[in-house]
């Protein structure tokens, strides 16, 4: 498709973290031949929409509200919004208590569930999605428990992400305060059930934030935001074996860098990943049946503390959102030899999340 439409979540509100100074949502497009960003609409008024799930049908979105002063435990929320296909206007629904910094939010596979990572918190929760799109009451909230060696980052639990596992719809949480990675089966009633054996735990002070699983549904890569490592794992039994560990940094590079986002390209060849202090994409090449991608490069971001990296649905364009420097940044990117090229930048507040209607 040569105009790609877009949906943008940002920061609103100055947090720990960030100097948020956007409005909420908004909807723009990319024309992918020129690299001209359409206008900016705001779809939504809402507080700190830092992560965007959109429906199976693209009529339903759901945006976690990222709140919360360290002190409030309570502060995040998940809301629900109708969506009109045709012209992307949204209409808030319902907004409902999540968890302290509700960081990520995912629409399970059935449609039936929205999952919520609550950060600060360091919970997870279970929002049950009706006929109408809109979201009930909580099925479950199940509280991480544990810490680590971070003396700041690592004093308590963490959830970062929900990550759904393609071939068993089990549910996977990196914990970047436990330094591990907690393993749950989502139930039809919308319970969790702990699944120890799903269990991946880091290195002592990786922090894991992110994973994404590879195309053949074998391999899993799970990012370490403290540590800037992929931690490649095979499915082994009914758990995961890692296989390599792989810094996503050039050799040499001793300043601080904490990495945000991990794709993996449609066809399983590379890995991509946003680097925050090295402010960079580090591409990462994965030869057929390979554990253990190798660093092919890594491409300047052109801004500062890329947070949100989103690729296309066909692959064919990485979208890097600069927290700090409020630039979404178009790339090409070639499959084949994993070369990105620079197609157009769009100037706007804090573009931390980017889903593709």
């Amino acid at each position: 498709m040569p105009v790609l439409p877009l949906i943008i979540g940002t920061y609103t509100t100055t947090l720990g973290h960030v100097d948020g100074h956007n409005e909420g949502i908004l909807g723009t497009s990319l024309d992918t031949t020129t690299g001209e960003f359409g206008p900016v609409t705001l779809l939504a008024r809402t507080r700190n929409p830092s992560y965007l799930a959109l429906s199976a049908d693209g009529r339903s979105l759901y945006a976690s509200d990222e709140s919360a002063d360290a002190g409030d435990r309570t502060g995040g929320t998940v809301t629900a919004f109708t969506r009109d296909p045709a012209t992307g206007t949204l209409t808030t629904q319902t907004c409902r208590p999540s968890g302290a910094g509700a960081c990520h939010v995912v629409v399970d596979p059935s449609g039936r569930y929205v999952l919520a990572a609550n950060y600060v918190s360091g919970s997870v929760s279970v929002f049950p999605i009706g006929a109408d799109g809109d979201i009930g009451e909580p099925t479950a909230v199940v509280q991480h428990e544990g810490s680590s060696v971070h003396p700041r980052r690592q004093t308590a639990a963490h959830a970062h992400m929900i990550g759904i596992d393609p071939r068993t719809g089990d549910v996977l949480v990196p914990d970047l305060g436990m330094d591990a990675v907690l393993g749950y089966t989502l139930g039809p009633d919308g319970t969790l059930t702990a699944r120890p054996e799903l269990r991946i735990d880091a290195p002592a002070g990786a922090g894991p934030r992110h994973l994404a699983f590879h195309p053949d549904g074998e391999r899993v890569y799970v990012l370490c935001e403290l540590g800037s490592t992929v931690l490649a794992h095979r499915r082994d039994g009914t758990g995961f074996r890692r296989t390599a560990v792989v810094s996503t940094l050039p050799e040499g590079f001793d300043e601080p860098n904490l990495t945000a986002a991990i794709r993996v390209s449609p066809s399983g060849r590379h890995v991509l990943v946003s680097n925050r202090g090295h402010d960079s994409i580090a591409v990462l090449r994965v030869d057929d049946d390979s554990d253990e991608p190798v660093l092919v490069h890594n491409e300047p971001g052109r801004g500062t503390y890329p947070r949100e990296l989103a690729l296309s649905p066909d692959g064919r364009i990485v979208l890097l959102g600069n927290q700090n420097s409020d630039e979404l940044v178009a790339f090409t990117f070639d499959d084949d030899n994993g070369a990105l090229t620079h197609l157009g930048t769009l100037n706007t507040a804090n573009p931390v999340c980017v889903v593709f209607p």
